[in-house]
């Protein structure tokens, strides 16, 4: 079972994950597919529940930029630990499309990555850790000390460097 971690706190996920529904629920709050959403968005939106969209590794967020305003969340999909397009889509997602919504890392979503994808934007993540509060607590003391600009506002060494 699916662990949400949002902010550092278990969360009770109130949303239906609708991948494999058919037809899509229009009566509460569901996180759909692109192809879904592209088929039922009119039913979607006369429907006036909070609604997410969950976009595949080869589904950049240009292809829903213009409509991000109808989603509480966006669920970037992680097929497996070493496609890392999901970073690059939640970067643009936070900094060219100022999406101000939940960002929800899903699938093969790794404790010893958790650090580098709230990094990238994403504040929500599905654990299927043993105990997923505890990986989260690992990686909060993980790093002190960033090299490389995101963002997430946090300084880099050479900022702190030039402090002192």
């Amino acid at each position: 079972m699916m662990t949400l971690v949002r902010n550092g706190q278990f969360v009770e996920d109130i949303y239906t994950d609708a991948r494999d529904l058919e037809p899509v629920p229009v009566d509460r709050p569901v996180i759909v597919s692109l192809a879904q959403w592209q088929h039922n968005r009119d039913a979607l939106l006369a429907g006036g529940q909070p609604l997410g969209i969950r976009l595949q590794s080869d589904q950049p967020p240009a292809l829903v930029a213009s409509e991000l305003q109808h989603f509480a969340v966006v669920a970037l999909e992680f097929p497996k630990f070493r496609d890392g397009r999901a970073y690059t889509h939640a970067r643009m997602l936070r900094e060219r499309h100022a999406f101000a919504g939940e960002l929800r890392a899903v699938g093969d979503v790794l404790q010893e990555q958790l650090n580098y994808m709230q990094r990238c934007g994403f504040d929500a993540f599905e654990i299927s850790a043993a105990d997923p509060l505890a990986a989260w607590q690992a990686i909060e003391n993980d790093h002190t000390v960033w090299y490389q600009a995101t963002g997430d506002g946090r300084p880099r060494a050479l900022e702190l460097r030039q402090r002192t």
